[in-house]
């Protein structure tokens, strides 16, 4: 085998490239945009195929400078922590907590279809926990970090297989399939959003002048760039009192004392404000775009050949389970209006994908429909910190089970 191993600059030149395709496509094609499928995921999962296909023909495979992506993702979550208000957090309080109940409850379920379907087709019951919240609402990082735990103390020889395939097929579903229960959901009960929200995160850049100048958008730069040096300093921080958090988490953070408690404590200093911070907007866009697209275009296919069968069982049940979670439970309890429908989309990406992948969902959606604030505080927050703190309760809770 060949590898072809490109660097960061090479990287977000081909992430750029697969963006346009997406545009394109979802330009083209009134069926994704009318289903609200995001533009990297059109893209990105074009580019992952093609790479399959040289993979297998030519035995060629590439390799990209996942760093890059990464940092991606911390700009990202700092805009998001950047356009977030008290005033709207204090609003979202009581639908965070309520979300939060459900999406570890969900946990549960989502475990226990992993474990009915597995125990059915004949499979170890484990197997159903590794393809259930383990891979799912986990995603890539909690797969790999419990393969060894699955494997080694339990002999399930392909759990980091089951775990990366189950995450890899989840992170493509939950984007394809978001945008369309939203777009359900508003048909059918006719939502509209709220007049007086204001749309700080997935503008539609091409449509309406967009006031940015070269003086907004370099303090935009230097904020959101010293914010993440505040939020990585807040990491530190953490590992010394033996807290583990993912860096984008505590950028998030930092995001949100930034934009609520700098403009308190020194007025004269002149901040981005979410309602009025164009160039705020257009990185929040950028970084999450080229996130994902870097994600989808590295997904590796070939690996997933051989576990089809297992796979498919087990991501047709989940898929069933987790659009009625969302379209009625999610949808319902966060009250059965437009920025409740949204939630639900991004909930589908966040209990099948990962939370950029709700994200992606809850933009084209909002982009389409109009704006929805809430939903980009509710939704991050539960997707970004509190799901992994539940989900490591729940997975040792049934590995004690079944193990």
């Amino acid at each position: 085998m060949e590898s072809l191993i490109l660097d960061g600059r090479q990287t977000i030149i081909l992430a750029i490239l697969v963006l346009f395709l997406g545009k394109f496509l979802t330009g083209k094609i009134a069926l994704l945009r009318d289903f609200n499928i995001p533009e990297p995921v059109v893209g990105g999962l074009i580019a992952s195929i093609v790479f399959g296909l040289l993979y297998a023909i030519f035995d060629l495979q590439f390799e990209f400078a996942l760093g890059v992506r990464d940092e991606l993702l911390i700009a990202f979550f700092t805009t998001i922590g950047l356009s977030s208000r008290f005033e709207t957090l204090l609003k979202g309080g009581a639908q965070l907590v309520i979300l939060l109940m459900l999406a570890a409850f969900y946990l549960g379920i989502q475990n226990g279809t992993g474990v009915a379907v597995a125990t059915l087709a004949g499979f170890d019951q484990l197997v159903g926990v590794i393809g259930g919240s383990v891979s799912l609402s986990g995603g890539h990082g909690t797969a790999i970090a419990w393969t060894p735990i699955f494997r080694d103390d339990h002999g399930i020889a392909l759990a980091g297989e089951i775990g990366i395939a189950c995450a890899t097929f989840g992170l493509i579903l939950g984007g394809l399939l978001g945008g369309p229960l939203a777009r359900f959901l508003v048909q059918r009960h006719k939502l509209e959003p709220d007049s007086d929200a204001v749309q700080t995160i997935g503008i539609e850049h091409d449509g309406e002048l967009i006031p940015i100048d070269y003086q907004r958008m370099l303090r935009t730069i230097f904020v959101v760039f010293a914010t993440i040096g505040i939020g990585i300093h807040i990491d530190l921080g953490f590992d010394k009192l033996g807290v583990q958090l993912p860096t984008f988490v505590s950028c998030l953070f930092a995001g949100i004392l930034v934009t609520n408690f700098v403009p308190r404590l020194f007025p004269k200093v002149a901040m981005p404000k979410p309602e009025q911070s164009r160039g705020l907007a257009l990185i929040s866009d950028l970084s999450l775009g080229l996130f994902l697209a870097i994600s989808l275009m590295s997904l590796q296919l070939w690996t997933l050949a051989d576990l089809g069968f297992t796979i498919l069982l087990m991501l047709s049940a989940q898929v069933v389970i987790a659009l009625l979670w969302s379209g009625i439970v999610v949808f319902r309890a966060m009250g059965a209006n437009y920025d409740a429908a949204v939630m639900s989309s991004g909930y589908v990406g966040l209990a099948l994908g990962a939370t950029p992948t709700a994200i992606a969902n809850m933009t084209a959606v909002t982009k389409l429909y109009g704006p929805s604030p809430k939903a980009f505080i509710i939704v991050p927050l539960i997707g970004a910190f509190f799901i992994d703190l539940a989900n490591a309760i729940v997975i040792q809770l049934y590995v004690g089970w079944f193990g």
